[in-house]
């Protein structure tokens, strides 16, 4: 074969001398393939190297890293139940990670953590009680690198009761009561004349007749495994068995002053001096004040005593029934007879139990009435809207034959949409819930009995007083709280 150049074979039987046009033809020819079999070369060459460098290499040009491996993490136990009460649990923590953390995703799940650093640890969960009526949820997160796992929690609701207290009539009744729990729960009795059944979620409570003239007192208690409740039970004497009821109501609570010479553990004497409200002149005392008592119980009738003491300074008696609890709403009543004699202030009226100021909170006169204007009764009441101070506030007044040394009953019926109060059963005050807010209305709330009688004052003492008047006595031959059946 003969060959030109080295660039390509001729053919067979070429003659060995050509012509130059064909020499150069063949030359040019072989020099183009041979280039594009070189550019081909090159360019299979920068796509392997292109294809290295994306799969290995670090960006720094610091060498290879291998692609990290799944991190697991395994949690014993994955779920807590916890009571209403709350409690403490650990959890124990494996991973396949080097250092871990736990995070709660809620700020009543509390937690320390022992081994983080370390592929098996423990988490301490600590939860406090839960004093909602519903049932709460959380998750505490484990995460360990780009490992994730949780731990979900779940608390009870609270143990919760409709009523914390209860009044039965002395003939003996049963009374519901709604219990909500998240677990089962039993009730007790503290007393064999009270008894209780259950019913889903109602507990009824059954007292016997009390043939007894004092009332009487105990307790039901309602139990899961973990809490309790307790529900005071009180029952009329047998005296309230010759109580009628306004239409549509029944009795809650009364006292006849019939039993003993002191009053009861319902009732709280109010201690201050002289010039602690309204610029009054009398001295409040517990029970007794210069060898004489402040209140006493007569011939069934609770007897406030104002009188000049040996000292010089006046004495007197203010005192509140259920004061830590009240009543919300109702019919109230109590026959009362007033003192005479220039000076004197005696009232029956009502204040909040969770009083924090005057007058926002509000103040119910059922009746006042001051000596120097005799036999005029009042009722009044007090709020941010309508208040004495500034000439605003509701308030009415009428008279009453023989209020000053006869007993007249006086009443009020109080109830979301109104207020109304009675004197011997004549409408004396009446005012409407007009929507208006708190500022006009602030009598959605509990209130308490106050029985007082001061002397002199803003009021009181608007004439001066009559010294020689003393001592006086305000009388009161009961009071009774009705409420809506």
């Amino acid at each position: 074969m003969h060959t030109t150049r080295g660039c390509f074979p001729l053919p067979i039987n070429t003659p060995s001398i050509l012509p130059v046009k064909w020499v150069e033809c063949f030359t040019k020819e072989q020099l183009r393939i041979n280039m594009r079999k070189k550019m081909n070369l090159l360019a299979i060459i920068w796509f392997l190297f292109a294809l290295t460098a994306c799969s290995s290499g670090d960006d720094d040009g610091g060498g290879s890293t291998p692609t990290p491996s799944t991190i697991t993490i395994t949690v014993s136990p994955e779920t807590i139940n916890v009571p209403a009460t709350g409690g403490t649990c650990t959890v124990t923590v494996k991973t396949t990670g080097l250092e871990w953390g736990a995070y709660p995703d809620s700020e009543w799940i509390k937690t320390s953590v022992t081994g983080s650093n370390t592929p098996q640890g423990n988490v301490t969960v600590t939860i406090g009680a839960n004093s909602a009526a519903t049932q709460r949820t959380g998750n505490i997160v484990i995460q360990s690198g780009t490992g994730r796992q949780s731990i979900h929690i779940t608390q009870d609701a609270a143990l919760q009761v409709s009523k914390t207290s209860v009044y039965s009539a002395s003939t003996g009744e049963s009374i519901e009561v709604e219990v909500t729990s998240s677990s089962e729960w039993t009730a007790s009795s503290s007393d064999s004349w009270i008894t209780t059944s259950k019913n889903g979620s109602k507990l009824t409570i059954t007292t016997s007749p009390n043939d007894d003239k004092q009332n009487r007192k105990g307790k039901v208690t309602v139990s899961t495994t973990v809490e309790s409740k307790d529900i005071s039970v009180e029952q009329a004497s047998a005296e309230d068995r010759d109580i009628v009821a306004p239409e549509g109501y029944r009795l809650v609570w009364h006292d006849e002053f019939s039993e003993g010479s002191t009053l009861g553990s319902d009732w709280t004497h109010e201690v201050q001096n002289s010039g602690w409200v309204n610029h009054e002149l009398q001295n409040y005392r517990n029970g007794t004040a210069d060898g004489k008592r402040v209140t006493e119980l007569v011939d069934g009738r609770l007897h406030i005593n104002c009188f000049k003491g040996s000292d010089g300074k006046i004495y007197s008696g203010r005192v509140y029934a259920k004061v830590k609890q009240g009543w919300t709403y109702g019919y109230i009543e109590a026959s009362i007879k007033l003192p005479s004699g220039k000076g004197t202030w005696p009232a029956f009226w009502m204040m909040p139990v969770n009083f924090r100021s005057w007058p926002a909170d509000g103040e119910i006169d059922i009746m006042e009435e001051v000596g120097y204007h005799p036999d005029y009764v009042s009722s009044s009441l007090h709020a941010n809207a309508h208040v004495h101070s500034n000439g605003t506030q509701v308030t009415h007044e009428m008279y009453c034959k023989g209020a000053e040394g006869e007993f007249h009953k006086y009443a009020i019926e109080w109830t979301h949409e109104n207020i109304t109060t009675y004197v011997d059963g004549k409408l004396q005050l009446s005012y409407n819930n007009r929507g208006l807010g708190r500022d006009d209305w602030p009598y959605d709330d509990p209130f308490y009995v106050i029985l007082n009688l001061a002397w002199g004052g803003d009021w009181g003492g608007a004439q001066g007083v009559d010294e020689s008047k003393l001592p006086v006595t305000m009388e009161i031959d009961y009071v009774r709280v009705f409420q809506k059946k």
